[in-house]
Order: structure tokens, then sequence, then C-alpha cells
């Protein structure tokens, strides 16, 4: 058996001293962690104060119309298009960019408004699903698209309808490999292409 100053043993593992030291530090701390948690009930929660008033005010043109708003900076188009305006045919996919259900037009391109800030489009003339219709009358593409049957489930054909419309203002006559470079950053997940891209083509003839 080593004696007590045998240096075969040093270092190696957890002396009782050590283990003692740690036990009492780990006690402490629980200690002082119950003062914070308890002192915390009393208090109630902590709030983050803000330093200054963090809305801004901007001027959205949004089919056709002039809307004044006070936006927080982080605030997305997508967010105040839904929950600030009520314009739900904007729906919310992913939120990150990859499935295209949130498009709208800006000055008549498609883009995602998930990944758009509404200060970002100060200036722009934003088009929703709600502005391509003439009172209850459907758009063309809308129509088009219910004509073939261009849909299973629904979801994302607010964003396929709105990308096919970016499409055919900016291409009267596109063909099918243009037509499928146009929605292709909006998913799908019934697999509906085929009726997707006839109702396009029917969109097109329509407008001739």
């Amino acid at each position: 058996m080593a004696e007590k100053g045998d240096g075969s043993r040093r270092g190696r593992g957890i002396t009782r001293r050590r283990f003692i030291m740690s036990v009492g530090a780990a006690s402490m701390a629980a200690a002082a962690s119950g003062r914070v948690s308890a002192a915390s009930e009393k208090q109630g929660p902590l709030i983050m104060q803000s330093t200054g008033n963090p809305e801004t005010k901007i001027k959205l043109r949004i089919n056709g119309r002039d809307r004044h708003l006070l936006v927080e900076p982080r605030w997305t188009l997508l967010h105040v298009l839904r929950e600030e305006l009520g314009l739900t045919g904007t729906k919310i996919g992913c939120g990150r960019g990859e499935c295209g259900a949130c498009t709208v037009l800006a000055n008549g391109t498609p883009v995602y408004s998930c990944m758009t800030l509404a200060v970002e489009a100060k200036g722009t003339e934003i088009t929703t699903l709600e502005g391509l219709m003439d009172g209850e009358k459907l758009g063309v593409v809308q129509e088009a698209f219910l004509e073939k049957d261009a849909y299973q489930c629904g979801y994302c054909t607010p964003g396929q309808i709105m990308a096919v419309e970016g499409l055919l203002r900016n291409n009267p006559d596109p063909n099918l490999r243009e037509f499928q470079i146009g929605v292709s950053g909006n998913l799908c997940r019934c697999g509906a292409y085929v009726n997707i891209f006839r109702a396009a083509r029917t969109a097109a003839e329509k407008r001739k």
C-alpha cells in the first residue's frame, strides 16, 4: 500500500481533499442560486427596458393604396401584411425564404415577403393576392388556376399565383421552360406542377 507521500498517486483521479473542496463549492453555488431564484420570485420576471421608442413611421404602397404604419424595424413585410393589415392571402410557410408561400410582387417582381423587412419596402409598389382582384372578380391568373384545377391542398397556391403573375408581367408569352423557372422558387408539396403549368399557359393566352 502506498504511503501518503507516494508520488505514484499524485495527479491521478480525485483526492479526498479535492472531492471535499468541489462539494463545498457546489453547495455554495446552489445556495446562491436559490437566493437569486427566491429574490426573482418576489420581484417578478425581469424585463429589459427599452432605451427608446423602437417603432418607425413608414408609408407603404400596397395594392394601389398608401398605408401609413408604425412598425418595428425587425418586422417583416409578411408580418405587416397579415397581422397589421389583415391581408391574409399571403401565407406563412417556412419563414426562411425556401417555400415561396409568402410571395408578393414588389414593383412587379416576385419577392419573398418573409425575407423582406417592412422598412425595406418603402418606395415600392407592393401587390398581394388581394390586389389581383377587381372587387369580387378574380384576376386572370386566379381564374386560370381555378379552371385548370392547379392545386390540391391549396396552401402554396397564393404564392404560385403571384409567381406566375410576376412572370407574365415581365414576359407575356413564356415557353414551358420559362414557366418552370418562373415558379422554381415556389414549392408544391402536393406535386400539382403539371396543372400549375397548364394554368400558367391558360393565363398567358387569356391575357392576349
